[in-house]
């Protein structure tokens, strides 16, 4: 007998799973990209109606939500120990109905990828490939896993820049600062997941060097994004992003003090909403370049 309320709940349990709200950021920043540095010779309707990149950035979104089916596949024991409350929403979806709709995806991405060319469908092959391996092995190696979604989370912005073929070195400038400030994020998160991934052996920076070693290295990270930052105030036209930027230097300045006087759980997810917060603030003021 169909069941209205089940059905609606493992909507939303589907919903946190593949975090909409994560790729709708990614979706809308692939289109500010697009639009104001990377295809800004174009008319902005010109850019918008463009088919091989509605499909390219449709085919990014598909391969990221698979992704996150998978880590959540892999990361059940974990979530149940450090976010209880998302857990048992997300565990009303069977495993079996993940890997399903896991495999689905990955053909469906694979698919729409080859309607471009066969160059864009080994990307997203190899990415597709990558997001698994990540999950499956190398997230628990320390420092590795911290580097590897980092650069997993911006390879849908290279896809993009594959497309323009632009590759102006104020493009990688800014990849950097991303890469950077995603890293930072990411060891915060650690820290932040601690309790869970000592308990499952999950080799971080925290459980294997302890805390103090991963403010260390979030420090030098943030003390890098500061020269990244102030590299491109100073020798680059970023029009009036350079207000952005600026608030950049106070945030990152206040995110370091605060991170040697933060000790709980509670504490660590305040510095990693900031620099979330940060990262959407930034790709909204790609209208300022």
């Amino acid at each position: 007998m169909f069941n209205l309320k089940s059905t609606i709940f493992k909507f939303f349990s589907l919903f946190s799973v593949i975090r909409v709200y994560n790729i709708t950021v990614i979706v809308i920043a692939q289109y500010l990209t697009s639009i104001f540095i990377l295809g800004h010779q174009k008319d902005t309707l010109e850019v918008i109606l463009d088919p091989y990149l509605f499909v390219i950035i449709l085919c990014s979104s598909i391969a990221i939500a698979s992704g996150y089916i998978i880590n959540n596949f892999y990361d059940y024991e974990k979530d149940i120990i450090n976010r209880p409350i998302r857990s048992s929403i997300d565990k009303s979806i069977r495993k079996r109905t993940k890997l399903s709709l896991y495999f689905a995806l990955n053909f469906l991405c694979l698919f729409l990828s080859l309607l471009i060319s066969i160059r864009a469908a080994s990307f997203f092959l190899v990415y597709i490939f990558a997001l698994w391996f990540y999950s499956h092995k190398l997230k628990k190696i320390v420092i590795i896993g911290n580097i590897c979604s980092a650069i997993l989370t911006i390879t849908p912005f290279f896809a993009i820049f594959l497309y323009y073929k632009n590759f102006e070195l104020i493009i990688f400038i800014y990849a950097l600062f991303l890469f950077f400030i995603i890293l930072a994020k990411d060891i915060i998160k650690d820290l932040e997941n601690l309790k869970g991934d000592f308990t499952l052996n999950y080799q971080t920076i925290a459980v294997v060097h302890g805390e103090k070693s991963s403010k260390v290295a979030i420090s030098i990270i943030i003390l890098i994004s500061y020269i990244n930052v102030i590299n491109l105030i100073l020798n680059f036209d970023i029009g009036l992003m350079f207000y952005y930027y600026y608030l950049c230097l106070f945030i990152l300045a206040y995110i370091l003090f605060i991170l040697w006087k933060s000790r709980t759980k509670k504490e660590y997810l305040i510095i990693h909403n900031i620099m979330r917060a940060l990262i959407i603030l930034g790709i909204i003021s790609i209208v300022l370049i």
